[in-house]
């Protein structure tokens, strides 16, 4: 793939924006990215996750400043153990090391606060069924004590053909 700027050179840099819920991507030759002050360096690359983390942790965090750190006094991880593999031993490592987990989500997303939407699962089916089974049961139950026999029967016709629905 040509670069975007300049169509002349392969393009190595694929930058994707969104803004607005506009999805923009921009393929860039190393050349052009360098001009538009974008590093096609280490960030470009295909990284594991814990390289890609142990890099931001590294811009977030000097090496004194960790040393300063000690382990998690639960499961004894330390930030370089972090940094080396991109995960934390325990719950109680996200209390120990939250300065520097702040830095590295500001770093990532821009903000260590969440923006988005609120997620609702949809309604399920089955719990649908389940509801409706239930008060077809009490319809049932109601109908036998009141000698209905005729509405009972339709009621339970009625169960089966969702019970039956249900086991396809």
């Amino acid at each position: 793939m040509l670069c975007d700027h300049c169509g002349q050179n392969e393009a190595e840099v694929h930058l994707t924006q969104i803004v607005d819920n506009e999805m923009t991507t921009v393929h860039l030759c190393p050349a052009c990215a360098a001009e538009k002050g974008l590093d096609a360096g280490t960030a470009a690359k295909n990284l594991p996750l814990s390289d890609f983390l142990a890099q931001m942790g590294k811009a977030a965090l000097a090496e004194e400043e960790a040393s300063l750190i000690g382990p998690c006094s639960y499961c004894h991880t330390t930030v370089d153990d972090f940094r080396r593999t991109g995960r934390l031993g325990c719950p109680h490592c996200y209390s120990v090391f939250e300065t520097q987990l702040r830095a590295i989500l500001r770093r990532i997303h821009g903000s260590t606060s969440h923006m988005g939407k609120v997620y609702v699962p949809p309604t399920s089916e089955a719990a649908e069924r389940s509801a409706r089974l239930a008060g077809l049961r009490r319809k049932l139950q109601r109908a036998v004590e009141a000698e209905d026999f005729e509405s009972a029967a339709v009621i339970r016709d009625q169960i089966r053909e969702i019970e039956a629905a249900i086991e396809r």
